[in-house]
């Protein structure tokens, strides 16, 4: 295991986030005194019913939903599940095509492949070199048995925001039910599931400053949809299972926050920062994957060319950061998002996803800026 260095970095909020402090004193009551089974009638319960609705009319406000739209999940992992799952399973006497990206996280695309071997026909839409989905391909895709479009809201490994408002045109005018995974959109750009347009919205906790181990499912009122986890009759009968209710309560206070911290341009600004930094040191010698204009104010996903992504990250272990590549027996292979962007082993393998958060300081960014002028460039 890696040993915390002196002076770390974090630049991996993509991948998971810290709890905020307003969050954590938000959970401590129902870790420590309100302890009670919220399905129970008693003293030790009276209140935790009560708890669970103020959270979810919380997340369900931060995206513009009612709150009986909501439900609540293990993670956006769930989430993504029982949205396709639960389609599928609802409507298959009707049709058995869903539509979905090349580029989406395996938390779609593996239970896409799963819902292939109960006699699914899943459609893979390509993207192109900057990530991004053409609404016009997506259309040419449908057929008269697709029964669901599946889009992610942006990317987490390059950052693109895809065309939703436009699919959900689309999908509407055809009758088709569209879902997005804003596991990463969610408390970075503003979300309003009206605007958009989609029918089922997935969202992660961990993501957002809340724990790992919570998410939930929005879910359009009229929504034909088949419940994901048998039981009880809890969340409405969609997810059987006693509520955790210090998650619940501490992703509800996380959502009234992102809500708040989405209207928030430092981080493009400090992103801009590192990019710029690191544009001046290397020159033609990295490039920057995904869209430029359509893209998450936090994400940076750079490639230093003809270099090897997690090699470099071993050089700076004060940085936490990531690489979209995966070693196996030592040999790297190209991040299938990259591949799906067309982009080459010589330009991709070298990529590394530096991704901001709410505590990234300009002092930390200025820091990498000059680590990377010290030690990488001095081996060029």
């Amino acid at each position: 295991m890696a040993t915390k260095p002196v002076n770390p970095i974090y630049l991996d909020y993509n991948a998971s986030t810290p709890i905020a402090a307003e969050v954590l004193q938000e959970m401590l009551p129902y870790l420590q005194q309100y302890y009670g089974n919220p399905s129970s009638t008693h003293w030790a319960s009276a209140s935790l019913k009560d708890t669970i609705e103020v959270a979810r009319g919380r997340v369900a406000a931060a995206i513009g939903a009612g709150s009986n739209e909501m439900i609540f999940t293990s993670g956006g992992t769930e989430a993504n599940n029982h949205a396709l799952k639960g389609v599928y399973l609802a409507l298959r006497q009707r049709g058995n095509h869903i539509i979905t990206t090349a580029i989406e996280h395996p938390a779609i695309l593996n239970p896409c492949a799963f819902l292939e071997t109960l006699g699914a026909e899943v459609t893979y839409v390509k993207v192109d070199a900057e990530g991004r989905v053409s609404p016009e391909e997506i259309a040419c895709a449908i057929r008269k048995e697709t029964i669901l479009i599946s889009v992610m809201h942006a990317n987490s490994e390059v950052g693109t925001i895809q065309p939703i408002e436009e699919i959900s045109t689309i999908a509407k005018a055809q009758g088709i039910l569209f879902h997005t995974d804003a596991a990463q959109s969610f408390g970075k750009i503003p979300i309003d599931v009206n605007r958009l347009g989609v029918d089922l919205l997935s969202i992660a906790g961990h993501k957002l400053y809340a724990p790992k181990g919570i998410g939930a499912l929005y879910i359009r009122e009229g929504t034909p949809i088949s419940s994901f986890i048998q039981g009880a009759g809890h969340e409405s009968g969609q997810r059987a299972g006693t509520e955790n209710v210090p998650y619940i309560a501490g992703l509800g206070k996380a959502s009234e926050l992102a809500a708040e911290y989405a209207m928030n341009h430092t981080l493009r600004d400090l992103r801009d920062r590192l990019k710029e930094g690191l544009r001046s040191i290397f020159e033609n010698s990295v490039r920057f994957n995904g869209d430029p204009h359509q893209s998450l104010p936090n994400t940076l996903n750079v490639s230093f060319l003809g270099m090897n992504g997690s090699e470099i990250l071993k050089q700076f272990p004060e940085i936490a950061a990531s690489t979209g590549s995966a070693c196996h027996s030592g040999n790297t292979t190209l991040s299938p998002v990259l591949s799906a962007m067309g982009i080459t082993d010589y330009e991709g393998l070298g990529a590394i996803r530096f991704s901001l958060g709410r505590y990234t300081t300009a002092e930390e960014i200025d820091a990498v800026i000059a680590l990377f002028q010290q030690r990488l460039q001095a081996r060029n």
